[in-house]
């Protein structure tokens, strides 16, 4: 028997079908589509594989077969992993699950309140920037004249008030100022904690000093700050303390990084806000010259 509109011979099918197929004479009478439903053109989901009609295996799939397709698939296998699936652990998606909770509850701020908070922090900048807002006596990019940068060199006698009014900014401002450093030291000395400002600053020379004295100066600072008994011990918590004493027996320059990054938090936390309100900064901020 054969179907003319398709050209595919009925007897030599490679389908097979759970249920009974028509007559051959009957199918005779058939249209076509009716043709195809009788000769397995349509399978129970207990059999997944897609069909074909005669020999004709190769057409393009649309994404709807497909998708019923791997629907019959999953049934099949009841849920089991494919190939890619079963190379992930279950601890790999323990941590994706606890990286997707966490990224949940982190806190998300508006991106307009982020920009005026931006454009806030740099217009506190616009009163202290020589290019912006001119400079006195001077301006030495315009002019031969060099006592702008005279007056604000690193260490000055007297600092400029616009120099002093920077450090109100951020902690970052004035730990960065050698000039400003060492006011800090003078405020800290008179709270007993002056080995924290000598800590963080041993700690930068180890990160950018010379690499043929790294194992000199971290055997330095442990003897300094960190040993039992010392005689600048530095206050650190134990897990910082454990990571640090641990690195140190391999030096490198990053080795003090976690016990520089929690004294500094200290600081800045503890010993600044204090800074800025103490007689010592009021007198310097009162005293500043004006440029």
């Amino acid at each position: 028997m054969v179907c003319k509109s398709l050209g595919v011979s009925a007897a030599h099918h490679s389908l097979r079908t759970p249920f009974a197929p028509c007559h051959p004479e009957r199918a005779l009478s058939l249209p076509c589509g009716s043709f195809q439903c009788c000769w397995a053109a349509i399978n129970p989901i207990s059999y997944p594989k897609p069909v074909a009609v005669g020999n004709c295996t190769k057409w393009k799939a649309r994404e709807l077969d497909y998708a019923i397709y791997l629907a019959k698939k999953n049934i099949r296998k009841q849920g089991d992993l494919i190939d890619h699936e079963k190379t992930q652990n279950t601890d790999y998606y323990k941590r994706e699950i606890e990286y997707c909770r966490k990224a949940m509850a982190r806190t998300r701020v508006k991106s307009s309140i982020c920009l005026e908070g931006y454009l806030k922090f740099n217009e506190q900048y616009v009163p202290h920037d020589p290019i912006m807002s001119g400079c006195l006596p001077s301006n030495p990019w315009l002019t031969d004249d060099t006592t702008y940068w005279a007056m604000n060199a690193p260490t000055v006698l007297t600092p400029t008030k616009p120099r002093v009014e920077r450090w109100s900014f951020n902690f970052s401002e004035l730990i960065t100022d050698p000039l400003g450093r060492v006011h800090l030291l003078e405020f800290l000395k008179k709270e007993f904690s002056a080995e924290n400002l000598s800590f963080w600053e041993a700690c930068e020379e180890l990160r950018y000093g010379e690499q043929s004295r790294i194992s000199e100066i971290v055997d330095s600072i442990y003897q300094q700050f960190l040993a039992p008994g010392a005689t600048r011990w530095v206050n650190i918590d134990s897990k910082t303390m454990e990571r640090t004493l641990e690195g140190i027996k391999t030096p490198h320059r990053y080795v003090m990084d976690d016990a520089q990054m929690h004294i500094y938090m200290l600081m800045k936390k503890d010993s600044y806000p204090r800074f800025l309100k103490s007689e010592l900064y009021k007198n310097l901020l009162a005293e500043g010259i004006e440029s």
